[in-house]
């Protein structure tokens, strides 16, 4: 009953309203960093383009050609699917349909536009950045469980695809960082983030195994015994879509104790989201208290994610 260091009962579960507009002020924060590069490109287009005294002139500036596709409403995916013929005809659309109507303006309309595509492709990433913020939070306070308990661990960074060992100082790590590996009681402890398992065909959003960091590959995925405890975590912070991550969780974890139940296997499952409302939080509670849950916590409460890290950490 690791959730007892935390929690007393389901209300402490539920999302304060603050939290939720923290919450909603942190996806609005992060937009705007995501949006910058955007701008700083459009910004440069404008200043390339006004070298066109005509908008077929555009045509003649190379430095613009990618930036016109762009504009014309190609998603860098649709770029490498086309042929040049093809990319060079819709630039010549949007330059006949929108830009010469556009008159004396056509630089200013060739920016929005652009902008307008780029604003879209923003939109697609913005879905999965608030499962980003919240994974970054957690590891976050992984590392600073481990840090204090004096926890030999190593990182795996995205970029390198390299393990690097810890220092407990590092700042910003979390923002390349896709596995944990750590040592504890002479056992080596690896957690990785969202992978798909064999065992139960669905991707997983934390996994915690019982291997050394060069052991996560196919192979091992395909252990049941290597693995100790399996989470969901959730970053959404809109209450309209609460119910919605808490059954999509819920059906996760099910399947995975079903799967290794098979397997007369019960690793830990544990369940972590960042709004929380008061039917949702007393299910979690009746899960915890029947034992279908090992442990929960709610991402915006810093005393329940640092309890749930250290639980974590001592598997």
């Amino acid at each position: 009953m690791s959730y007892i260091q935390h929690l007393s009962n389901s209300t402490d579960l539920i999302t304060p309203p603050e939290e939720i507009r923290s919450g909603f002020v942190a996806l609005a924060l992060e937009r705007n960093r995501l949006a910058t590069p955007f701008v700083e490109q459009a910004r440069a287009l404008k200043v390339f383009a006004s070298q066109a005294n005509t908008p077929s002139d555009l045509l003649k500036i190379d430095e613009i050609q990618d930036a016109l596709l762009t504009a014309a409403g190609f998603s860098d995916k649709a770029v490498g699917h086309t042929d040049e013929v093809n990319q060079t005809r819709t630039i010549e659309q949007l330059i006949e349909n929108f830009l010469e109507p556009a008159g004396t303006e056509f630089v200013e309309e060739l920016v929005y536009r652009f902008l307008l595509t780029r604003g879209d492709s923003l939109g697609g990433s913005m879905r999965n950045i608030a499962g980003k913020l919240a994974e970054r939070k957690l590891t976050r306070a992984i590392i600073s469980a481990l840090t204090l308990t004096k926890t030999t661990y190593q990182w795996l960074n995205t970029v390198s695809n390299t393990w690097i060992e810890g220092k407990g100082g590092e700042a910003d790590i979390e923002l390349s960082l896709k596995a944990l590996s750590w040592i504890r009681d002479g056992e080596t402890r690896t957690l990785i983030y969202n992978r798909t398992i064999p065992l139960v065909r669905k991707n997983i959003d934390m996994c915690l195994l019982h291997c050394d960091p060069n052991e996560i590959k196919p192979a091992t995925l395909r252990v049941p015994e290597k693995f100790i405890a399996f989470g969901e975590l959730k970053g959404g912070i809109d209450p309209a879509g609460a119910d919605e991550h808490w059954k999509t969780a819920q059906t996760a974890l099910t399947r995975i104790r079903a799967a290794f139940a098979a397997e007369n296997l019960s690793p830990n499952l544990f369940f972590i989201g960042a709004v929380i409302v008061d039917n949702m939080a007393q299910e979690i509670w009746k899960h915890l208290e029947e034992g279908a849950l090992n442990n929960a916590a709610n991402l915006t409460d810093a005393d329940q994610v640092a309890s749930i890290s250290n639980w974590l950490v001592s598997l």
